[in-house]
């Protein structure tokens, strides 16, 4: 069993166990049903914005601990200030140290926000909006055709929008109607290798109607310039911020450099 399996399975008993303890209709009085979302889109195709889409997380399960000392709070709003497109937060417990809290706690900006966990059942799309996500991520990897489609539909339904992961030309075949951003993962889920020209690979199958965003392995401002260049609209980077011992000072770095290509 490799790593994806495992997650998932233990992902099951965990959506389970939460089922049991907050019903849907409990879910559905938070304040974030009633509030209006921001799009991950547009603020991606806005030209005074980075491309960036900045994560929040402490640990993986390649890596270990990350970061286990910077918050939420102090991090994302360094992500907001210096021109983020959107905020990534992980919300796995077991296997990357996060929490749902964490998403609400990161709402304090006005900065589109993606729940990032494996999602495989329409409760955690629910969650994800009741805890003020406007954004949600589906993973080729661990859902069927019918599943992507399904949970997409649920995502557009509550007003957010998908981001469907992909990392081959099989998983290709996963994009549907519902999927409103395609990212490429430079890394395999299954053994963890990462390589930039995964995203290389697959940019030019990607539908034009779709935001291509890369994922992982993007450590420098050359990289982000080449995969632009490529035709990617977003770049979601973390732990090139979190590795360091202050992630906020870390990402204005790197944007003050990315910036003075545009000049």
């Amino acid at each position: 069993m490799n790593i994806l399996d495992k997650i998932v399975a233990h992902k099951k008993i965990e959506v389970a166990q939460r089922k049991a303890q907050v019903s849907i209709a409990e879910l559905e009085k938070g304040k974030f049903f009633a509030n209006g979302t921001l799009s991950l889109k547009n603020f991606l195709l806005d030209g005074t914005k980075t491309g960036i889409i900045a994560e929040y997380k402490r640990k993986s399960p390649s890596k270990g601990i990350i970061n286990n000392q910077s918050t939420v709070e102090e991090v994302t709003s360094a992500y907001a200030r210096f021109g983020a497109s959107g905020i990534s937060v992980l919300t796995d417990s077991a296997f990357f140290g996060g929490d749902l809290n964490d998403l609400l706690a990161a709402t304090i900006n006005e900065v589109p926000l993606l729940r990032k966990d494996f999602m495989i059942d329409e409760y955690q799309v629910i969650e994800a909006k009741a805890y003020g996500a406007e954004v949600i991520l589906l993973i080729a990897a661990c859902l069927t055709k019918a599943a992507v489609k399904q949970l997409a539909a649920t995502a557009k339904g509550l007003g957010l929008e998908v981001l469907l992961e992909i990392h081959n030309d099989e998983e290709l075949e996963h994009i549907c109607e519902g999927v409103d951003l395609v990212g490429v993962n430079n890394r395999n889920l299954k053994t963890f290798e990462v390589s930039i020209g995964t995203s290389l690979q697959l940019i030019n199958k990607i539908p034009t109607d779709k935001i291509a965003i890369a994922e992982s392995g993007i450590s420098n401002v050359e990289t982000i310039l080449t995969l632009r260049q490529a035709g990617f609209k977003g770049f979601l980077i973390g732990e090139n911020f979190m590795k360091e011992t202050n992630p906020a000072q870390a990402f204005e770095d790197f944007t003050k450099q990315l910036n003075s290509f545009k000049r």
